[in-house]
């Protein structure tokens, strides 16, 4: 039987019979080897999807508070902050803690309904930023809400500082009209 192979320049090469024996002998042995099941054959598709990994969460929870349940209404109550230069953290923090404090859960305390909920309320933007802070940063819901408003644009901050700096009354306005 002839054998052929490709040498390193890629030029075709007869293999000799007993080589290529040995080598089909080998082969079969390694991939029909019944005492090791973690070698497999994998496919072409198995090479092309790897296995998911994730990172780990920026969230931690204490161990008491697994028992958590969702109610099925209370995400789509949830306003949507999507980190925009036209949205304001500090009303979405208030339409947040708004609907939160309609929740109520006798297994978990608020601190635990806050984390779980709040990125549920993040889309876009805002949903990567908390996806890309380091792994295991925050622990209690003061955190969460440092870190979130840090993520507020500084321009628009430092507008409305401007705006309330440069504040005048205007000539027939009243001082309750301005």
């Amino acid at each position: 039987m002839r054998v052929w192979s490709r040498t390193l320049s890629g030029r075709l090469c007869r293999v000799s019979s007993s080589f290529s024996e040995n080598m089909a002998e080998e082969d079969n042995q390694s991939l029909h080897n019944k005492n090791n099941e973690n070698n497999r054959v994998r496919t072409l598709r198995d090479h092309m999807n790897p296995t998911r990994t994730s990172a780990p969460s920026c969230i931690v929870f204490s161990p008491d508070d697994s028992h958590f349940n969702f109610k099925p209404g209370i995400i789509q109550l949830l306003p949507s902050f999507h980190g925009l230069d036209l949205e304001n953290p500090y009303l979405h923090l208030r339409g947040f803690e708004e609907v939160y404090n309609t929740y109520n859960d006798s297994n978990c305390s608020m601190n635990t309904i806050r984390l779980k909920l709040f990125p549920f309320s993040l889309k876009d933007k805002a949903k990567t930023w908390l996806q890309n802070l380091r792994p295991e940063s925050i622990r209690a819901w003061d955190e969460m809400q440092q870190q979130f408003l840090k993520f507020f644009p500084s321009h628009i901050t430092n507008s409305y500082k401007r705006q309330i700096i440069t504040f005048t009354q205007k000539p027939e306005e009243t001082f309750y009209q301005c």
